[in-house]
């Protein structure tokens, strides 16, 4: 069987991060090669660029810097997995741009599309999971958290944008997104997420 990609994305304090990880344990304990990797992140280089994303950057070097490092990993990590047969589970991919830089940042679509075609050789998952939560309550779960780049440190305005823009690209294609309620308990979530691998035939 090919290997899969599977996509989880989800705002701030959404707990897509410790879903993905449940997920990528639980197909490796059903006897699936996974592959299992973050962005901004991945890759030595994905790394480096994820600590500039600490620092204010305009609208555009944001974009480029995110477009840099998921360049590297799909190059580096995601293409090879998938040409063994492995399943990659990651931790935000370009879903993650157009919710932020383009519907919450206001960067044109079809220039931020072009350039994120580009970046991943037109790559696209078998399947994103949103993990869909009111931006109101997920800033109280990641209150006191050190660790989030620039994006995650706005405000509930944006943050509300960014929701619309998650909202709308699942809308937009019901077939390969898979909606979860975030507020469920973390072992729900996992299970309804388990129950929709079902639309990608990754067990």
């Amino acid at each position: 069987m090919p290997g899969k990609f599977i996509v989880f994305e989800g705002g701030e304090g959404s707990g897509k991060s410790t879903a993905s990880a449940a997920i990528a344990l639980r197909l490796r304990e059903s006897g699936v090669t996974v592959v299992h990797t973050r962005e901004p992140g991945g890759t030595k280089a994905g790394e480096l660029v994820r600590g500039l994303l600490h620092e204010k950057l305009t609208p555009w070097a944001e974009l480029f810097a995110f477009l840099v490092a998921r360049a590297q990993l799909v190059e580096e990590v995601i293409r090879p997995a998938l040409a063994r047969g492995e399943t990659v589970v990651c931790d935000r991919f370009a879903p993650s741009t157009f919710a932020y830089q383009v519907h919450a940042r206001g960067l044109d679509e079809a220039a931020v599309r072009s350039a994120n075609a580009t970046a991943t050789g037109g790559l696209e998952p078998d399947l994103v999971v949103y993990l869909d939560i009111a931006p109101e309550l997920g800033l109280k779960r990641k209150l006191g958290e050190t660790e989030a780049i620039r994006t995650g440190l706005e405000g509930l305005a944006f943050h509300r944008k960014v929701r619309e823009g998650y909202l709308a690209q699942a809308a937009a294609n019901p077939a390969h997104w898979l909606v979860v309620d975030a507020t469920l308990g973390p072992q729900e979530v996992v299970e309804r997420i388990w129950a929709g691998l079902d639309l990608v035939e990754v067990v």
